[in-house]
C-alpha cells in the first residue's frame, strides 16, 4: 500500500492520448497496426521474460486479413497511404482536391478523368489490382496502399463521384482489426499506462519503478511525439500497486482508450 500512496503523489506531465482523427491520411493518427506484427526490439525493460510475455499480449491486439474483392468500386476509397503534407490534414478526397497541394490538376472532361487517373494506376483500364487498407478504428474508410501521384489519385476519384462514374477493379484488401478479446486478455493481465518522456528522468518515479518489479516499455507513438506506453503486470503485488498509483496520479489507461477506439 505504501507503494501505492507514494505513486499516487507523483507530479507528472501526464496528458490524455490523442483522438484518433477524421482523416484521409493512413499515417494520420496512432499506429495501432505496428502491432500486428510488433518485433521483439519494440519492448524495453531489464528481464527478456517479462518483455517477451508482455509482447506476447500486445500481439494479441491486431489481427490482420487479406482478402480479395473482384469489383470494387473506385469511388469507395476515402483515404491515401502516407502522412498530411506539411501538417495538413483533409477529412475528404473533395477537401483535398480543392486544396492548393492539388492545384495543378484541372478535371473538366472524361479525357481529363483518364489521363489523371493513370498518373495514379497506370494500367487501370486494363484490369489493374487495387492495393487498399482498412481499420476497425478507423470507421470504413478505406486507404489506397500506393504511393505514385497521390494527387492525380485523389482528383481522379472526387471527380468520379461527383460525376458518377463507375470505375470497377479487382483488389486486395488488407484488412486490421483491433481484436476485442485480446484487448480484455491485455487488460486483465496488465496495468497499461501512458507515461510522459519526462517520467524517465523523474527520479521520485524511476526510485519507485526501478525496485526490482518486472515491466516493459513501448515506444508506440514515441515517433509523432505522444507518450511511451508503460506495461505493469496485475499478479504481481508491487507491479500492480505501482499501477493503481500511477493511474490514481493521472496516468492515462491504454486500455480503456483501446475500447473506446473500438465504440467508434
Amino acid at each position: 500500500m505504501q507503494l501505492q500512496e507514494q505513486a499516487a503523489k507523483l507530479r507528472l506531465p501526464f496528458s490524455p492520448l490523442p483522438e484518433v482523427p477524421d482523416s484521409i491520411w493512413w499515417q494520420d493518427g496512432p499506429p495501432l497496426q505496428r502491432l500486428a506484427d510488433l518485433p521483439r526490439g519494440a519492448l524495453s525493460g531489464p528481464v527478456q521474460e517479462d518483455k517477451a510475455a508482455a509482447h506476447q499480449a500486445l500481439r494479441a491486439l491486431v489481427q490482420v486479413q487479406e482478402r480479395r474483392i473482384s469489383e470494387f468500386d473506385l469511388r469507395w476509397v476515402d483515404g491515401l497511404g502516407g502522412a498530411p503534407e506539411a501538417g495538413a490534414r483533409f477529412a475528404r478526397f473533395e477537401d483535398y482536391a480543392a486544396s492548393p497541394a492539388c492545384r495543378s490538376i484541372r478535371l473538366i472532361s472524361y479525357k481529363d478523368f483518364s489521363r489523371t487517373l493513370a498518373q495514379a494506376l497506370p494500367h487501370h483500364a486494363s484490369g489493374e489490382t487495387l492495393h487498399l487498407r482498412q481499420a476497425n478504428w478507423r470507421g470504413e474508410r478505406y486507404y489506397w496502399n500506393g504511393e505514385q501521384v497521390p494527387q492525380a489519385f485523389a482528383c481522379a476519384v472526387a471527380y468520379a463521384r461527383r460525376r458518377g462514374l463507375t470505375v470497377q477493379m479487382p483488389a486486395v484488401l488488407t484488412e486490421y482489426r483491433l481484436h476485442r478479446g485480446g484487448l480484455e486478455q491485455l487488460d486483465a493481465g496488465y496495468h497499461v499506462l501512458a507515461m510522459p518522456a519526462a517520467a524517465w528522468s523523474d527520479a521520485r518515479f524511476m526510485r519507485l519503478l526501478l525496485t526490482g518489479m518486472p515491466y516493459a516499455r513501448l515506444h508506440l507513438l514515441r515517433d509523432s511525439g505522444g507518450p511511451e506506453f508503460l506495461l505493469l503486470p496485475r499478479d504481481q503485488a508491487e507491479a500492480n500497486a505501482l499501477g493503481e498509483g500511477l493511474r490514481q496520479a493521472g496516468a492515462a489507461d491504454v486500455c480503456a482508450w483501446l475500447h473506446a477506439q473500438l465504440s467508434h
